[in-house]
């Protein structure tokens, strides 16, 4: 390997490349874009704002509902079991934000990984199939097995993430993937499998009730049993994706120069196809399939903190649930005293960034 390739990965080994690549399609987080690049005590800076604005967030989905309450109530109400509102904000609220919570930190995670290992910046587990695989797989237990409880089919779940995971990975080209086989066959995956979803409520009419609200996706059903099952999952997936950021960052320089720095590029994948289930089947099986949390927020994230992922996961971690429990607070008060799901919430908000990701100009896309 020539030396001036050596002395260019080194310089480079703790982030993503800021020179030209010597090989490979260019990333999709954005490696070559003309940005400055901020500062630590900037990007620090950044996240403590970004931690503010998810306790915000949190604050509101215990306060806001058929019952409106006040901040001091809704405290008073998590902390003094003698109060007027504990029975509302123990019972009702705080299960529904704790699992909005971790579905958010799930599907934000997950797409920010998904991004940066198929060098796609339109990947997302909602768009490209993953959360399909897993809903496919937990309407055929609750109507094939009469299972009806997360503890039962969250195994489904991470098994129909999973085999979509690999699926999408082998048909989009494996290793020689390019973003248009990936969109395209995760596209053609997504459609085939809710298609599936659909025929299965069709046809078994006494589990469409129990299906019905699952399939848009919905926190209104929170139990604080689901939150304490769900939450190793998301622990577990939220652990891997964090130390996959070193890797991917290598990777985004090319395979050669991320094996130079003593990356390997097959691990990789493989962890973060693992970590792309954790996150995907734990957040599918808890609130149903919830898309564009996971485009939306490293778009934006990026804009902020560049394309190193050792800043963008974690950037991603508190901005993703601030996104989920800031459309479930709106679906709360859009239709009072009824509400709408997180998820239908999600595709109106969702549906015209997404539009606007794939009309701007080439240029303007790498570069976010």
């Amino acid at each position: 390997m020539p030396s001036t390739r050596s002395t260019q990965a080194e310089a480079d080994a703790s982030g993503p490349p800021r020179a030209r690549r010597t090989g490979g399609p260019a990333p999709a987080s954005g490696a070559r874009a003309a940005r400055p690049v901020r500062s630590r005590s900037a990007r620090a800076a950044g996240l403590a704002g970004a931690l503010l604005l998810l306790l915000a967030v949190l604050v509101l989905s215990l306060a806001v509902g058929a019952k409106p309450l006040s901040p001091a109530e809704a405290w008073d109400g998590l902390v003094h079991s003698g109060s007027g509102s504990h029975t509302v904000v123990h019972q009702m609220r705080l299960p529904r934000t704790l699992l909005g919570l971790l579905a958010g930190v799930a599907l934000g995670l997950a797409g920010a990984v998904m991004q940066a290992l198929t060098r796609n910046p339109l990947a997302d587990p909602g768009l490209l199939g993953i959360n399909a695989g897993a809903s496919a797989a937990v309407v055929s237990a609750i109507s094939f097995a009469g299972i009806s409880s997360f503890a039962g089919f969250v195994w489904f779940a991470f098994a129909g993430a999973g085999v979509v995971a690999v699926l999408l990975y082998a048909v989009g080209g494996g290793h020689g993937a390019t973003p248009a086989r990936l969109a395209l066959a995760g596209s053609a995956l997504n459609a085939a499998l809710f298609s599936y979803v659909n025929a299965v409520q069709l046809l078994d009419t006494a589990s469409l009730d129990r299906m019905r609200f699952w399939t848009v996706g919905s926190l209104g059903a929170a139990q604080p049993s689901t939150v304490v099952r769900v939450a190793p999952f998301v622990a577990a997936g939220l652990v891997l994706a964090l130390l996959l950021a070193r890797p991917l960052n290598a990777m985004a320089m090319g395979e050669d120069a991320a094996r130079s720095l003593g990356a390997r590029p097959g691990r990789a994948r493989i962890a973060a196809i693992a970590a792309v289930t954790l996150l995907c089947g734990s957040a599918t099986a808890a609130c149903g399939p919830v898309v564009f949390v996971g485009l939306m927020v490293p778009h934006l994230v990026r804009a902020l903190t560049g394309p190193d992922l050792r800043w963008l996961l974690p950037y991603c971690a508190v901005l993703s649930p601030a996104l989920m429990l800031g459309a479930d607070v709106l679906g709360r008060v859009l239709v009072r005293p009824s509400e709408l799901q997180v998820g239908i919430v999600m595709v109106v908000l969702g549906g015209p960034v997404f539009l606007y990701f794939v009309r701007r100009p080439r240029g303007r896309a790498a570069a976010a």
